[in-house]
């Protein structure tokens, strides 16, 4: 089984613009693409986004489709590939098993790409990704891009240097 390492979308690796409609918006966050290219082949990326701007009809299924694309295109740019991308579309009052802080989407993906949860683990900017990592069995961190009281690390190169010891690759 494959080891992986989940991450939240906005505000982890991209900039976080509320609900993002237009792929013009999309810009990786400082650092992200150059932290994920350094990983080995052996580490599956995926992400695993709550986009709650669908349930709440604040973005189409089509412009949802069009930002992530742009995500995908700019990080393929820099050498970067996602072995999965799993989208909750669900609202907060949904109830869904898939929407963090449940673990939904790490199990699906888990399950689908053979990954080892044990071995793996999550990063994203809200307690929310912890909290479904933790769930999942993985390793969690939480992310911040400028400091704050909450988070476990800041910034990607520091991310970068937690992920390559917690994978041994230092």
């Amino acid at each position: 089984m494959t080891r992986a390492l989940f991450l939240d979308r906005d505000g982890t690796l991209i900039v976080d613009v509320g609900y993002p409609r237009d792929p013009a918006t999309v810009a990786l966050l400082p650092g992200a693409a150059a932290a994920l290219a350094a990983l080995p082949a052996d580490v599956a990326l995926v992400i695993v986004t709550n986009q709650s701007g669908l349930a709440r009809g604040l973005v189409t299924p089509a412009e949802a489709a069009a930002v992530q694309a742009e995500v995908e295109r700019q990080f393929a740019a820099a050498g970067v590939r996602f072995a999965g991308v799993y989208v909750c579309p669900h609202g907060p009052d949904d109830g869904c098993r898939c929407r963090k802080p449940a673990p939904g989407m790490l199990l699906d993906a888990a399950r689908d790409l053979g990954l080892d949860l044990g071995r793996s683990m999550m990063i994203g900017d809200k307690a929310a990704d912890v909290a479904a990592g933790r769930a999942a069995g993985c390793a969690a961190l939480r992310f911040a891009s400028a400091p704050g009281p909450e988070a476990d690390l800041v910034g990607w190169a520091a991310a970068g240097a937690r992920i390559a010891a917690h994978f041994g690759l230092e």
